[in-house]
């Protein structure tokens, strides 16, 4: 099975996103609901059946492994996992093990991380605004992820700032957030929200916040350089020259990213999304954990469900309603 892994588009799958968890110590708007139901913990992989799921992918071709939730360092016992991944980059079977993370964990958690080999970590933050950031968090706290990011620094983490484009919450920090990163040695990358989830009350149209215009902002103020470079994500970069710092700009919406896209991303049952903006999936857990003593039905069943990857997704606000729209949650997905 050493064959890499290459969907009918031709595009090689190197990048796997894995959510450990679908549980969160926040509910930020746009990611959940207030009032989540989680899934009953026996549905979850054990760490166990995530380290031989994970494994696989290895050994067929995954370079990249980023960990995702939910929260993943609410996962109990989360840390004999990284530990166990470490082994993979030992080896130089993996480039990268890294993960997303909400940073309200981190000050406990960034030495063992980086210990266990993990080098970037990228953190969610929308706002610098204390009231805000409990308004869209809803039950999170600044001052607290601002201690987590502290320590993760400390340790030796590389930070990337993720900040979702909110129009009329964030517009108006673009340039403080910008300052703030460059100050701490820290990249930054803007994510348009995208229609994910039960809108309930959260108008995805209104909050629709372009990047051509966050890029056409800071243009004015800033010497704007594009890079070619690619991180392995959907990200375009630029460089800030007055700073030197790398803005990444994430485009669903605006500018399409999916003839590049390398990844796919699994649930923490076991389900294997081949695109973020689809409903279709692949059910990988009976598997797993029909077949304890060989991975060949496993590795039979990713080979499938890779060669089910769609060309792109239909997220589309241009014509002044949400299309494309996913009804479950972005924190079932993870991210």
């Amino acid at each position: 099975m050493t064959a890499p892994l290459i969907d009918p588009f031709q595009r090689a799958i190197t990048y796997l996103r894995v959510s450990v968890t679908d549980r969160c110590d926040f509910r930020c708007v746009y990611c959940m609901a207030e009032n989540m139901t989680f899934l009953p913990k026996k549905e979850l992989l054990t760490l166990e059946e995530l380290d031989r799921m994970c494994s696989t992918f290895i050994r067929m071709g995954v370079k990249k492994l980023r960990i995702t939730g939910g929260e993943p360092l609410v996962r109990r016992d989360i840390m004999t996992f990284f530990q166990g991944m470490s082994r993979h980059l030992d080896s130089g079977a993996l480039d990268e093990l890294t993960l997303t993370t909400n940073g309200s964990q981190l000050e406990r958690f960034a030495q063992p991380l980086f210990d266990a080999g993990v080098r970037r970590v990228n953190v969610s933050l929308d706002t610098l605004d204390e009231k805000k950031f409990a308004d869209v968090t809803r039950w999170g706290r600044l001052p607290q992820v601002l201690r987590g990011i502290d320590a993760a620094q400390k340790a030796g983490l590389r930070i990337k700032i993720n900040a979702v484009a909110l129009k009329g919450f964030n517009e108006d920090e673009l340039f403080s957030l910008t300052e703030w990163c460059a100050e701490r040695g820290m990249d930054l990358t803007w994510i348009e929200v995208m229609p994910m989830g039960d809108l309930g009350n959260e108008d995805r149209l209104g909050q629709y916040w372009s990047l051509d215009d966050v890029r056409a902002q800071l243009a004015q103020t800033y010497a704007v350089t594009d890079l070619a470079e690619r991180s392995g994500g959907p990200a375009r970069y630029v460089r800030l020259e007055e700073t030197g710092q790398k803005i990444g700009f994430i485009t669903p919406l605006s500018h399409n990213f999916c003839e590049s896209c390398n990844r796919v991303r699994m649930t923490c049952t076991g389900e294997l999304f081949m695109c973020l903006g689809q409903e279709d999936m692949a059910d990988l857990r009976p598997a797993l954990r029909d077949h304890p003593d060989t991975d060949a039905p496993l590795e039979h069943a990713i080979r499938k469900a890779i060669g089910l990857k769609p060309e792109g997704h239909d997220f589309d606000y241009s014509r002044d309603q949400v299309d494309g729209q996913m009804t479950r949650h972005m924190s079932h997905t993870g991210g």
